[in-house]
């Protein structure tokens, strides 16, 4: 049943995606990106990686989707006609394909126990988790505790990139205070528009739980600031960037987005000057148990601070500029 399913889901992303190259209304395309990316995250849960397939969701049909909803503000809303020469890249895209197809001949069964990821350091993770850290999420366990390192340099890569973007797109645009750039495909369509306003507030709620409650089900950090920051720019789209930036100012954006590696530092910083190791969270608390909780609540906070702050730091970026 589930391999039925599996090749249905397969199948309209075929469908999807023919129809998102056939498409000449950029609109129809981003939303079909946007449907595109919630079949892609369907996939990744029939494959059980709840994790993936929340991040997916996130990042792919959220804040892509806005984000390309917001460049049509500085485009127009059909396609022109290309008369170059498609050859070379469809011989590329069937290349492409055809290396991939047989590259899946080589990999492991899914499910396999005897596949090269369930001989190394996972079994060690699924036996101690429960002992060292008592929380559901494995995946949570591994990414903010027993990973700390490697998550801590994620968050830092974040950083770095929303500096790198902010110098080039620049962050000194000040706009008009009539000036609303809702995008052209928005503006036209009543209904988008009707249901945003009422999902806004259930998108930013959704990503407080996904942030709180990722030590017990799929989430933390990464999906919620996504998430959040994805509702927040959907505002903007509805109501408008002068409204969008009253509720949260680009100073405490960037305040945001060096703050929560700061947190996430500090955290590795306190369990130094309290005895442990740099991000050694069982020194936190009398019970070392309770300082892992503590540990990775303060750095998955901090995770999802940095990246809400980042993405929305890059869209007010990218939405200040000048029609072309």
């Amino acid at each position: 049943m589930i391999i039925l399913f599996a090749i249905f889901l397969l199948t309209l992303l075929v469908i999807s995606a023919v129809s998102i190259v056939r498409a000449k209304n950029l609109f129809v395309a981003v939303m079909l990106t946007g449907i595109f990316s919630l079949l892609m995250a369907s996939t990744f849960f029939v494959l059980d990686a709840a994790d993936v397939a929340l991040t997916e969701a996130a990042i792919g049909a959220g804040v892509s989707t806005i984000v390309l909803l917001s460049a049509l503000a500085l485009t127009g809303e059909h396609e022109r006609v290309v008369t170059a020469n498609r050859w070379l890249p469809l011989t590329v895209v069937a290349v492409a394909a055809a290396t991939l197809i047989y590259a899946t001949f080589d990999k492991p069964r899914l499910g396999d126990p005897e596949a090269p990821v369930h001989q190394h350091v996972a079994p060690w993770y699924l036996e101690n988790t429960p002992e060292l850290i008592d929380i559901p999420n494995v995946v949570t366990a591994v990414l903010a505790s027993f990973r700390g390192y490697d998550t801590l340099g994620e968050v830092f890569v974040v950083l770095t990139a929303c500096i790198g973007v902010l110098f080039v797109l620049g962050t000194s645009q000040k706009l008009p205070p009539d000036r609303a750039p809702s995008p052209q495909g928005l503006r036209h369509h009543l209904i988008p528009k009707i249901v945003g306003r009422l999902l806004v507030p259930f998108i930013v709620l959704f990503g407080l739980y996904v942030q709180f409650h990722g030590d017990f089900g799929p989430g933390g950090g990464f999906q919620a600031g996504a998430i959040i920051a994805t509702g927040i720019m959907l505002y903007a789209l509805l109501d408008g960037e002068t409204a969008a930036l009253t509720a949260v100012p680009r100073r405490l954006l960037l305040g945001m987005v060096a703050g929560g590696a700061i947190l996430y530092g500090g955290v590795g910083v306190a369990s130094i000057l309290m005895g442990g190791n740099f991000l050694d969270y069982s020194v936190l608390a009398a019970d070392p148990v309770d300082g892992q909780h503590m540990g990775i609540l303060l750095v998955e906070l901090g995770v999802g601070i940095t990246v809400s702050g980042a993405l929305l730091s890059i869209f007010h970026a990218f939405a200040a500029r000048e029609t072309r």
